[in-house]
C-alpha cells in the first residue's frame, strides 16, 4: 500500500443500528476500490470486516475492524463498528480515532435507537457526519420518510445531496442536488446521465433552495449575493458546503444499495470532497519533559507521537496494537517509548490492517491509522512517543460495564487457563472485567449485557478450548442483630489427663456501626476470667462473624461484651475459651433479634420521556424507591432510585426491552438496609445447608 500524507487521509467511522447495513456498505466500498473481486456476504461469513468466528457464526459485528481503501489518490481508513449495544466499547474506541462519521440508516426501518445513539456519539466527540440511507433497492424503502423524520428530529442541518429516482417501486437512479443532474443505472450497474424526471423537479427545487441558504450563510459576501439574486458556481458551492459539513452546520444525506453497489461510488467521492482530513484537527497532550501542553494536531513536522486506540489479541493472528499517529512520521526502525509502561523498543515493522490481513508499510504520517505487532506490555489508551520528547495523551473514555454474572470452570483443572485467556480478552475488550469476589467465594464476569457475556463464554470455548458455566451471582447479604441478649456458655470436656474448660458470660447488642463487623469489650472483675484468655474469647468472636448463625452470611454491627465466667487452673486453655465464645456467639446472636441486611444501590436510569412511566412502574415491582427525576438533554429524563442489588439481576435486558434499547443505567453500592421478612425467610431457608458446610 502507498504512503499517504496527512491531507490525503480520511478517517471515517461507520455507525448505525444493528442490521442497518454497515458491514455490507464497507464490503461494497472495498469491491468498488478493487480490493475484492466479488461482494462478500454476511450470511456467507466471507466479508472483510467480520472475520472473527463468532461474528461469522452470529452474523453480526462484534468488534471494530479497519478497512483502508485507496480512492482517487486518497486513503480512506474505514472503521466498521458493531451496531449492537453490548459492544459500545468497540464503537467508542473507533470514534476516538475517527475524524468524521457516516451514520447508516436502513431505508426500510428508518430512524432506530442505534441511529440516535450514533448521532449522540458524534455530538459528544464533536465530529462531522454524513447520513447514508441503505437498502434503497427494497420495495418498501422510503428515502423521503427517513429525510422527513431526520429533519423533524435534527432540524434544517439535514441536507440531501442526492435523492433517489424510483419507477414502479424500483430504485433506478438518483438526482445530484449540488450539480442539478440525474444519473440512471445501466444494465451493467454503472450510472449514466439522464434527464431529471418531472416528478423529481419539485423535490430538487426544494432541496436545492435549502442548500443554497446554507451556502449563503457561510460568509457575508455570499449572503449579499444570495439576496441579490446571484447564483453561485459549482466550485463555490462545493467549497462552502465543505466548510459547513466540516463544522457540523450541515449534515449531508445520501442513499444507495449496498448489495447492488449503487450510490456507493458517489458516497466515496463525497467522503473525499466534503469530509475533513485529520490535518489541523485539535489533539493535545502533555509534554512530560517540560510539563507544557503539547499540541500534536496531526502535524507531521512535530515530534512523533501516537495513541493505541484498540488492541487485537487473537489466538490465530497474534497481538496487534492499532495506532493513530498524532504527530510526526512513524517509520520502521524507529525507537518508540511507551511512558505508561516505561518501555522503549525498536519498531521492526509497521502495518496497516485490512480486516485481519496485515499489510506492511514503510511509514505512517500524522493522522494515519496503522498497527504494530507484539508491542511489549502495550495496552489500549497508551501513548507512544520518544524518550527525547515524551508525550502523554488523555486516556480513552470507555463505558463502564454494569451487567455481571457468576462463572465457574466446567473443569477445575482449567482455572489457570481461564484466567490467562480472560486476561488476553480484557486487553482487547476494555468493557470486560474479571472480578474475584473472595467475600462471597465467587468469580464474576462484568460486561455490557447478557449477550456480551454469552459471547465471552463462547470465545473461551472455541478459541481457548476452556469452558465456563455462567450463573446468577450470589448477593452479598449481611447479618446483624436488633435487640440485646445475655447468654452463658460453658465448654467442658474430660478425656483422661488434662481436660478442656472454658466458661463465659456475655452480652450481645447492636454496635450502631454497620461499617465494622464487631466491637469486643470486657468488663470482667475479680479475675473470674484471667486476662490471658481475653484474646482467645475475641478470637472466637472474630471467627464467628465470618459466617453468621442465621444464614451463613458475614456478620456486621455487633457489640460483644465479656463480663463474667470462670476457669479451671489446670484444664482451662485458650482453645477452650475460644470454643466457649463461639458457642456463646451463636446462642447470643440468635436471641438478639437477628435480621438479614441487603445491599442497596443508588441507581440512575436515563430514558426518553415517553418511557418514564414504564420504567418507574418496573422499579416499584423490583422494590426500588424512586427518589426523583431530572430532565436532561435530548428530551430525556434521569430517574434516580434506591434499589436492592438483588433486584438488578437481568435489569439490562429488561430495560432495553422496555425502551427499545434507548434506556441506559448506572449504579453504585451505597449502604445496607434490613431485608423484608419474606426475603429473609427465603434466604434463611435456601442457606440451611450452608450453616454446617464451610466449603461452598
Amino acid at each position: 500500500m502507498n504512503v499517504y500524507t496527512t491531507e490525503k487521509i480520511r478517517n471515517v467511522v461507520i455507525l448505525g443500528h444493528g442490521g442497518a447495513g454497515k458491514t455490507s456498505l464497507v464490503e461494497a466500498m472495498a469491491n468498488l476500490a478493487g480490493i475484492t473481486n466479488r461482494l462478500g456476504k454476511i450470511d456467507d461469513g466471507n466479508t472483510i470486516s467480520d472475520y472473527d468466528k463468532e461474528e461469522q457464526k452470529r452474523k453480526f459485528s462484534i468488534s471494530t475492524s479497519v478497512v483502508p481503501i485507496e480512492w482517487n489518490g486518497t486513503k480512506i481508513n474505514i472503521l466498521d463498528t458493531p451496531g449492537y449495544f453490548d459492544f459500545v466499547g468497540e464503537v467508542e474506541e473507533a470514534v476516538s480515532a475517527a475524524a468524521s462519521a457516516i451514520i447508516v440508516v436502513n431505508g426500510k426501518a428508518g430512524i432506530e435507537v442505534g441511529t440516535i445513539k450514533a448521532w449522540e456519539l458524534c455530538e459528544e466527540y464533536n465530529i462531522p457526519r454524513m447520513i447514508y440511507v441503505s437498502n434503497m433497492d427494497a420495495d418498501n424503502a422510503s428515502f423521503k420518510q427517513v429525510l422527513e423524520n431526520l429533519t423533524e428530529k435534527y432540524g434544517k442541518k439535514i441536507a440531501p445531496f442526492h435523492f433517489p429516482i424510483r419507477e414502479n417501486e424500483k430504485f433506478v437512479g438518483y438526482v445530484n442536488v449540488v450539480s442539478e443532474a440525474a444519473q440512471r443505472w445501466t444494465d451493467k450497474g454503472n450510472a449514466q446521465e439522464c434527464e431529471i424526471p418531472e416528478y423529481s423537479k419539485e423535490n430538487l427545487e426544494l432541496y436545492r433552495e435549502s442548500l443554497m441558504e446554507a451556502v449563503a450563510e457561510t460568509s457575508e459576501d455570499f449572503m449579499d449575493r444570495y439576496f441579490g439574486g446571484e447564483t453561485f458556481s459549482d466550485a463555490e458551492i462545493r467549497s462552502a458546503l465543505r466548510v459547513s459539513v466540516c463544522d457540523g452546520t450541515i449534515v449531508p444525506i445520501t442513499m444507495g444499495s449496498n448489495t447492488l453497489c449503487q450510490g456507493v461510488y458517489t458516497l466515496l467521492d463525497d467522503i473525499i470532497k466534503y469530509l475533513p482530513s485529520p490535518e489541523g484537527r485539535s489533539f493535545v497532550g502533555i509534554n512530560l519533559k517540560t510539563s507544557e501542553v503539547f499540541e500534536a494536531n496531526y502535524d507531521f513536522t512535530k515530534p512523533k507521537s501516537a495513541v493505541i486506540f484498540k488492541t487485537i489479541v487473537d489466538p490465530f493472528i497474534g497481538k496487534y496494537s492499532l495506532i493513530k499517529v498524532a504527530s510526526g512520521i512513524l517509520k520502521t526502525d524507529d525507537l518508540i517509548y511507551n511512558e505508561d509502561k516505561n518501555v522503549e523498543e525498536k519498531l521492526n515493522k509497521l502495518y496497516v490492517l485490512r480486516g485481519n490481513k496485515p499489510i506492511e508499510v514503510k511509514e505512517l504520517h500524522a493522522g494515519d491509522i496503522g498497527a504494530i505487532a507484539k508491542l511489549t506490555a502495550a495496552r489500549t489508551g497508551d501513548t507512544l512517543s520518544t524518550k527525547a520528547t515524551t508525550i502523554r495523551f488523555p486516556k480513552l473514555k470507555i463505558s463502564t460495564p454494569y451487567t455481571y454474572m457468576r462463572y465457574r470452570p466446567k473443569n477445575k483443572a482449567d482455572i489457570d487457563k481461564i484466567s490467562q485467556a480472560l486476561q488476553k480478552m480484557m486487553h482487547e475488550d476494555l468493557t470486560l472485567k474479571n472480578v474475584n469476589d473472595t467475600e462471597n467465594r465467587q468469580t464474576l464476569l462484568y460486561g455490557m449485557g447478557d449477550q456480551h457475556l454469552d459471547i465471552v463464554a463462547s470465545k473461551l470455548l472455541n478459541e481457548y478450548k476452556v469452558e465456563i458455566e455462567l450463573a446468577q451471582p450470589k448477593v452479598a447479604y449481611r447479618e446483624t442483630i436488633k435487640k440485646k441478649s445475655d447468654v452463658e456458655s460453658k465448654y467442658k470436656k474430660q478425656s483422661g489427663g488434662h481436660g478442656q474448660y472454658g466458661h463465659v458470660k456475655m452480652r450481645f447488642e447492636p454496635s450502631g456501626d454497620l461499617e465494622s463487623t464487631y466491637v469486643f469489650e470486657q468488663e470482667v472483675v475479680g479475675g473470674a476470667v484471667p486476662k490471658n484468655y481475653f484474646p482467645a474469647v475475641e478470637k472466637g468472636i472474630q471467627e464467628s462473624v465470618l459466617k453468621g448463625p442465621m444464614a451463613a452470611y458475614p456478620v456486621v454491627g455487633v457489640k460483644a461484651v465479656l463480663y463474667d465466667g470462670s476457669y479451671h487452673p489446670v484444664d482451662s486453655s485458650e482453645m477452650a475459651f475460644k470454643t466457649a465464645a463461639v458457642q456463646a456467639f451463636k446462642k447470643g446472636f440468635m436471641e438478639a433479634g437477628p435480621v438479614l441486611l441487603e445491599p442497596i444501590a443508588s441507581l440512575k436510569v436515563t430514558v426518553p420521556d415517553k418511557y418514564t412511566g414504564d420504567v418507574m412502574g418496573d422499579l416499584n415491582k423490583r422494590r426500588g424507591r424512586v427518589l426523583g427525576m431530572n430532565p436532561t438533554a435530548g428530551g430525556k429524563q434521569v430517574i434516580e432510585a434506591d434499589i436492592p442489588m438483588a433486584s438488578l439481576y437481568g435489569y439490562c435486558t429488561v430495560l432495553r426491552s422496555m425502551t427499545g434499547g434507548s434506556g441506559m443505567y448506572e449504579y453504585e453500592f451505597t449502604r445496607y438496609e434490613q431485608a423484608p421478612s419474606d426475603v429473609q425467610e427465603k434466604e434463611v431457608e435456601a442457606r440451611k445447608d450452608k450453616l454446617n458446610n464451610e466449603a461452598e
